[in-house]
């Protein structure tokens, strides 16, 4: 084996083994510069070089490349530190346009992700994505709410341990003030920016539930350890909704279609990190998804006027028709 060979499966190893789902051809292709044909050759020799390499289809029928353990690999070190550290440079770096620079930090992210047992670099990762917060990387242009920033830093130190911390929260639908003690799992970033969290002393309710940060009155943390939900991850979490509203009862298939003029410029979102777009005949596009939050998809398509349409589900059309008429009494 040629030494760029055995360079390229490596970097493939590495982006196996750092990324949640693993590689996809689509990812080798990209990486490396080559044609799906080479790319699933060089997926080939992946398997026949790690055999314990672990093999799976989605639900659009892309295969992924996942490895839990690379011993060549292994001996590489990172902390939260140098994480939070890559992060920020990689933002400014997009910031500045400096692609060449985004593309060198992004490979060095990816090795040191790749070094460490997949516990302890989501660990990294969260820490890393509350560290972006507290200093201004991570919040999206536009109205939001404001944070408290001491409930950031109690946080960062709660994901890194992890320990569980004490918060005094006001719910919407209870206006009295409630003491919890709670096992931080993640957060969801948005105009409203929430804590998913368990009640640690809910008993055998183990479900994970939503705390609007700008909601908490207090938060301190405590040297009471838990163990964290290894199967739980903040991305995979959060494909259930659209914005920040999980509800069973609307988590239910959505699809939208783009008249031609907007097709474009909606073919760059990413409304929901599983949709499916679709290239209409008439140069229409058309997304579909999963997710609930009717109020807050009917929010967004107002940007788009009548440029897009909604097909299903018919909850979502007579919403979305409320809201044009100003007769939803939802507040953001």
């Amino acid at each position: 084996m040629s030494f760029i060979k055995a360079r390229e499966l490596l970097r493939i190893a590495e982006m196996a083994k750092a990324r949640y789902r693993g590689v996809s051809l689509r990812d080798i292709m990209s990486e490396l510069s080559v044609n799906e044909r080479t790319a699933r050759r060089m997926a080939r020799e992946l398997e026949d070089l790690c055999p314990k390499v672990m093999i799976t289809d989605d639900e659009d029928r892309r295969r992924w490349w996942k490895l839990t353990q690379v011993p060549l690999i292994d001996h590489r070190v990172v902390n939260e530190k140098e994480l939070s550290a890559l992060d920020l440079a990689i933002r400014r770096a997009v910031r500045d346009g400096a692609e060449n620079e985004v593309v060198a930090l992004q490979r060095v992210r990816d090795h040191l992700v790749a070094s460490v047992p997949r516990p302890h670099a989501r660990s990294a990762e969260v820490s890393s994505e509350i560290m972006m917060i507290a200093n201004g990387f991570a919040c999206r242009p536009g109205p939001a709410a404001r944070i408290k920033q001491p409930h950031l830093e109690t946080l960062f130190n709660a994901f890194i341990h992890p320990t569980m911390v004490e918060i005094t929260y006001t719910s919407a639908r209870d206006p009295e003030t409630r003491t919890k003690l709670v096992e931080p799992h993640g957060v969801i970033v948005g105009p409203r920016h929430y804590l998913v969290a368990r009640d640690a002393l809910a008993g055998s309710d183990r479900r994970f539930k939503q705390y609007r940060l700008d909601r908490i009155i207090g938060m301190k943390g405590t040297a009471n350890y838990f163990e964290r939900d290894s199967d739980f991850d903040i991305e995979t979490y959060c494909t259930f909704a659209f914005g920040s509203f999980f509800s069973d009862a609307e988590h239910r298939l959505v699809r939208w279609r783009f008249d031609p003029r907007a097709a474009p410029v909606a073919r760059d979102y990413v409304f929901h990190p599983k949709q499916v777009m679709t290239d209409m005949d008439d140069g229409s596009l058309l997304v579909e998804f999963t997710a609930s939050g009717w109020v807050e998809m009917a929010w967004h398509l107002m940007s788009w006027g009548n440029a897009v349409e909604v097909l299903e589900p018919h909850q979502l059309i007579d919403i979305l028709d409320q809201v044009r008429r100003g007769e939803v009494e939802v507040l953001p």
